[in-house]
């Protein structure tokens, strides 16, 4: 990415965890960019709370892990009670990025016939004051249909009356049906888009299928930006449809305001 100068590539993430710039240099431009983010998700919270909110990406290797785990970051800093969650049960990351056992986590709890949830003995400690996690646990035959299931809309419930902040990093949409059946439950959707990876088309999908599933898209986030391009590693956008137009004219016929380049 060149958000790390390319030592690292996404693809790493899944071996090792994504990187934490946001507890590593907490000073640095590129978490401003995450706070940008956090500060406009609050923007849109115009008729409603925003409790939970998805990061998700049209295919994979696209960022979304290393943007939802920051993004959690700069909420706990912030001093809100925060609570991140490996939803991608197929390709789970957030135990790795945290140093975590993954033992027990989402999968667990959802296909647990237990009639309650004891929050203490699945979800731990990020290290990060105020940053909890509950990472994806033992990979199930049937990912799907556990979390699009009636338990798992019924622990988001549970969980956000427990926390300030519920952030989920969910499957990539186009590439299975996770995303689809869990989506409309949550307040809000963003979309993580790398630029020279991700084509027009898959974007526009992506959000044809979430909007079909009358998910709230809040927007889209532009992921490993050329430095040629911009001076931060990430740009950002927010709005209802989609956009992937860098013209004057296209940001207007989208409905997008961007991020600031310098």
């Amino acid at each position: 990415m060149s958000l790390f100068k390319k030592k690292r590539g996404i693809d790493e993430t899944i071996k090792k965890g994504a990187k934490l710039i946001t507890v590593a240099d907490p000073k640095s431009p590129v978490t401003e960019q995450f706070r940008t983010i956090r500060t406009n998700i609050k923007f849109m919270a115009v008729d409603h709370d925003i409790k939970s909110v998805a990061f998700t990406s049209a295919n994979i290797s696209e960022g979304k892990s290393t943007v939802a785990a920051n993004v959690a970051v700069t909420y706990a800093q912030a001093g809100r009670k925060v609570l991140l969650i490996d939803a991608d049960l197929r390709r789970p990351t957030v135990h790795r990025t945290f140093n975590l056992s993954n033992h027990v986590g989402l999968s667990t709890v959802i296909s647990s016939t237990a009639k309650k949830v004891d929050l203490d003995e699945v979800v731990q400690d990020s290290g990060i004051a105020d940053l909890a996690i509950l990472p994806a646990g033992p990979t199930p035959p049937n990912p799907s249909e556990l979390i699009g299931s009636k338990r798992m809309q019924d622990f988001i419930s549970l969980v956000e009356d427990h926390y300030d902040m519920v952030i989920i990093d969910l499957a990539p949409v186009l590439e299975v049906s996770d995303t689809q059946e869990l989506a409309r439950r949550l307040d809000g959707i963003i979309l993580v888009v790398r630029q020279g990876k991700t084509q027009k088309a898959a974007i526009k999908r992506a959000v044809e299928i979430l909007n079909f599933s009358k998910a709230k898209v809040l927007g889209f986030i532009m992921n490993d930006i050329s430095p040629d391009n911009a001076g931060y590693g990430y740009g950002y956008g927010y709005g209802y449809g989609y956009g992937y137009g860098y013209g004057e004219e296209d940001k207007k016929k989208k409905g997008f305001f961007s991020g600031r380049k310098k």
